[in-house]
């Protein structure tokens, strides 16, 4: 769904505490401190969905990345920005919040974001949002490993940040 009006973000501080509002173009222009989510989905058989981001995206566009993932709205938290992002991006409905895996503190990969990584399982069936994904495949993890090590350029920053914990702590389940 293509948004017609400005985005709002939160914009906030190092310990990630609001100070302010500004608009998407403004916050990325700037580099200001703000909040995003990403969401890892896992089927049955332990593949994570990974999605080819649009080419009409701002940020990373053709670049692969988490299953869904995006910015926290200003007053929204989150947990909601979680639940939100899966039903706009990849059509899952929940009615909970899904599992909170770690966290990441803003950085130079994740474009000045604190994020909160989740993860939650299931098989679909998934209904790609068109302007947002140009396509997704499931991916056993050795195979993600492999690739990103391979292509790390067809891969988002924040991705692969995220997948370089997300394989230790696979390993260690």
């Amino acid at each position: 769904m293509e948004r017609t009006t400005e985005e709002w973000f939160d914009v906030v501080n190092e310990r990630d505490e609001v100070v302010g509002r500004a608009t998407r173009r403004e916050v990325h222009a700037r580099g200001l401190l703000h909040r995003a989510v990403h969401v890892l989905v896992f089927d049955r058989q332990g593949r994570v969905f990974l999605q080819k981001r649009s080419m009409k995206k701002d940020m990373s566009p053709g670049l692969w990345d988490s299953s869904c993932s995006g910015h926290l709205d200003a007053g929204e938290d989150y947990d909601a920005a979680a639940v939100r992002e899966l039903q706009e991006e990849i059509g899952i409905a929940v009615a909970q919040p899904p599992t909170r895996w770690w966290r990441i503190e803003a950085c130079e990969e994740t474009a000045q974001e604190f994020c909160w990584v989740y993860r939650l399982g299931c098989d679909g069936p998934l209904v790609l949002d068109a302007d947002e994904i140009e396509r997704g495949e499931w991916v056993a993890p050795a195979d993600v490993s492999a690739n990103v090590a391979a292509r790390p350029g067809d891969y988002c920053p924040a991705f692969k940040l995220i997948w370089s914990r997300a394989e230790r702590e696979l390993v260690a389940v």
